[in-house]
């Protein structure tokens, strides 16, 4: 008996190096584990869809399916969207289980991602010393999503004995221009911003633009097609195959 398929679901964006990412991300998770079957899909603005995946999977001959959700809040998109879709595809195919695993969401060892992309940035840079760090997220109206980064951010903290603020791209206080600056106030001047945001696209264009505009010496790029966010996903699709198990 196969496997249960894993379909590795994004937002989607009107960007498609953020595509780009996904499929690079998921050809990660293929090199650890080829004996799955691994699709990407996206709940809006790319493709291809999540249901149109579905129906594809189901056509060929799969009657399981986990769904790993390329989030790392638990959000609105978390809590609505990917429910509703998994519903609506149940409905659609009521022999066949399908089931989410948790979201990504904000691992410890993404600490050891940040600080691999920020050393890349601040090699580029040719910085060598920083004086405080900003964590960039995406923000979110619902106050427990930022707290985790927020979170985040003081473990960061502790680890590089570093001051840290927690910044986001929209929908909360500060952005990521407003914590450099308020850094600078304090007579900083070696600050550098970690993009915490599993792809490119326009939220982490803006962070890293008003970061720039604002002195930060360096920003990192997105977390990407990193080993350890693979090893992630597929954490996260052997919690979810084991549920599909009836007790």
């Amino acid at each position: 008996m196969a496997a249960p398929a894993l379909i590795a679901l994004a937002h989607g964006s009107k960007d498609r190096r953020s595509a780009a990412t996904i499929a690079q991300l998921l050809t990660e998770v293929r090199s650890q584990r080829p004996d799955l079957k691994v699709e990407r899909a996206f709940l809006d603005l790319s493709k291809p869809s999540f249901d149109a995946v579905v129906d594809r999977l189901v056509a060929g001959g799969f009657e399981e399916i986990v769904v790993v959700p390329l989030l790392l809040s638990d959000a609105f998109h978390a809590r609505v969207d990917v429910p509703a879709a998994i519903e609506q595809a149940t409905v659609r195919h009521p022999g066949v289980l399908i089931r989410a695993s948790r979201i990504l969401g904000l691992e410890p060892c993404f600490l050891e991602v940040l600080d691999e992309r920020l050393r890349e940035a601040l090699s580029v840079a040719r910085v060598r010393e920083l004086d405080a760090l900003v964590l960039a997220g995406a923000g979110s109206s619902e106050m427990l999503a930022n707290q985790a980064v927020a979170r985040l951010a003081r473990v960061w903290s502790s680890r590089h004995k570093l001051p840290v603020t927690a910044a986001y791209a929209s929908s909360a206080p500060p952005a990521t221009g407003e914590a450099v600056r308020a850094f600078r106030a304090e007579g900083r001047r070696h600050i550098a911003v970690a993009s915490l945001f599993l792809a490119p696209g326009s939220l982490p264009d803006r962070a890293a633009e008003l970061a720039l505009e604002a002195g930060a010496v360096a920003v990192s790029e997105p977390l990407g097609a990193h080993p350890e966010v693979a090893r992630t996903i597929l954490a996260r699709y052997a919690v979810g195959a084991v549920e599909l198990v009836p007790v």
